[in-house]
C-alpha cells in the first residue's frame, strides 16, 4: 500500500452567524435523549473496522462550489458552537448525491442535528458523511460503487436552507473533505 505525507499548517478560518430554531441551540430536555441516541449511533458507525474498499481517487458528491468551508467558526443564534466539521454545497432540493468511492453504508438514519444522514465506510477507518438529505436511496449494509446515488439534497435537521453537508472522518479525526479529494487525485 502507498503512503502519503500530509503537512499540517496554521490557517485562518471564516466566521458564520446563523439563525435557527431555538430548539437546535438549546434543545428541550425531551430531545436530549434523542441526541444521545444519535451520538451513540454515529459512534457505533465510526467504530467499524474493515479493509480498504476504495481503489480510485475520491469524487465530489455533487457539482458546484462549496457554500461553507471546513473549519468555519459557527455561531448559532449568537452562541459559539464547534467549528464546521465539513463542507456545505448549496443545492436545489432533490439534487442527486453520489458516493465518492467504493464502500458500505454504515448508517442511514434521521438524526436530530444533521437530519437524514448517511455514513459510508470506505475501509481503513475512513468514512464519508452526507447530511440534511431529503431522501435516502440506500440503507445500512448496502455495498456501493463510486457515483452510486445515495440520496437527495434536502433541508432536514439544523439548517437554514437546502444543501448537502459533506464531512470526512479518518481514524476518528475530522478531515477537510476537499483535502481527501486532493490527496487521492491521480
Amino acid at each position: 500500500p502507498a503512503t502519503r505525507t500530509l503537512r499540517v499548517v496554521p490557517r485562518q478560518f471564516r466566521v458564520r452567524r446563523l439563525q435557527v430554531s431555538p430548539g437546535f441551540v438549546d434543545p428541550p430536555p425531551e430531545t436530549l435523549e434523542q441526541i444521545a441516541r444519535d451520538s451513540k449511533a454515529l459512534a457505533d458507525a465510526y467504530a467499524r473496522t474493515s479493509p480498504r474498499r476504495w481503489t480510485r481517487p475520491f469524487l465530489l458528491p455533487v457539482e458546484g462550489r462549496p457554500s461553507s468551508n471546513f473549519g468555519t467558526r459557527s455561531y448559532y443564534n449568537g452562541q459559539r458552537r464547534s467549528p464546521h466539521a465539513g463542507v456545505d454545497f448549496s443545492g436545489k432540493p432533490g439534487t442527486p448525491i453520489r458516493a465518492g468511492n467504493h464502500g458500505t453504508i454504515a448508517l442511514a438514519a434521521p438524526l436530530y442535528f444533521t437530519g437524514n444522514t448517511i455514513v459510508i465506510d470506505h475501509g481503513t477507518r475512513l468514512f464519508s458523511v452526507f447530511a440534511h438529505l431529503s431522501e435516502f436511496r440506500v440503507k445500512a449494509g448496502d455495498t456501493i460503487e463510486p457515483e452510486t446515488i445515495v440520496g437527495l439534497v434536502g433541508q432536514t435537521g439544523r439548517v437554514t436552507g437546502p444543501h448537502l453537508h459533506w464531512s470526512v472522518r479518518l481514524n476518528g479525526a475530522r478531515v477537510d473533505p476537499l483535502s481527501l479529494i486532493a490527496a487521492t487525485a491521480e
